[in-house]
C-alpha cells in the first residue's frame, strides 16, 4: 500500500469516527409537561421532563427530577424536587424554588427590571 492510499484510508476512518465532545450525561425525556391557566393549584411528578408553566396565580408543585423549569407570566409559584439543567423565569412577581441540582439560572424578567425569586431551599 503506497503512502497516498494509506493517507487517504486514515482521513476515510477519521471522519467516520463519532465526534463525542461535550455530551450531556443526561437528556430530557419526550413529553414535557404543561400548565397553562389562572389560579391553578397541582402536585405533579416532573418525570425528568421539562415542566413550562404559563398564566398567572398557579402553584405548582413538582416531585421527583425536571429536566428543566420555564416559567411566564406573573405571580406563579413552582416548588421543584430537583432540577438538572435550567430555570429560566419570564415575567414579574415568579418564585421558582429548588430543593436539588444545580441548574443555570436565567431570570429574563430580572433583566427588564421585573422582580423574581429564584433559590434553593433546604431539601
Amino acid at each position: 500500500m503506497g503512502w497516498k492510499a494509506l493517507s487517504a484510508s486514515l482521513a476515510v476512518g477519521a471522519l467516520a469516527l463519532p465526534l463525542v465532545v461535550g455530551v450531556p450525561s443526561a437528556q430530557a425525556k419526550n413529553g414535557d409537561t404543561h400548565v397553562t391557566g389562572q389560579g391553578i393549584n397541582q402536585t405533579l411528578d416532573c418525570n425528568d421532563s421539562a415542566l413550562i408553566v404559563v398564566g398567572t396565580g398557579n402553584t405548582v408543585n413538582a416531585v421527583g427530577t425536571c429536566w428543566g423549569v420555564s416559567v411566564q407570566g406573573s405571580s406563579n409559584i413552582v416548588i421543584a424536587d430537583n432540577v438538572v439543567n435550567d430555570i429560566t423565569v419570564y415575567g414579574y412577581d415568579q418564585t421558582v424554588l429548588y430543593k436539588n441540582g444545580d441548574p443555570a439560572v436565567l431570570d429574563r424578567g430580572r433583566e427588564l427590571g421585573m422582580t423574581n425569586r429564584i433559590d434553593r431551599v433546604p431539601a
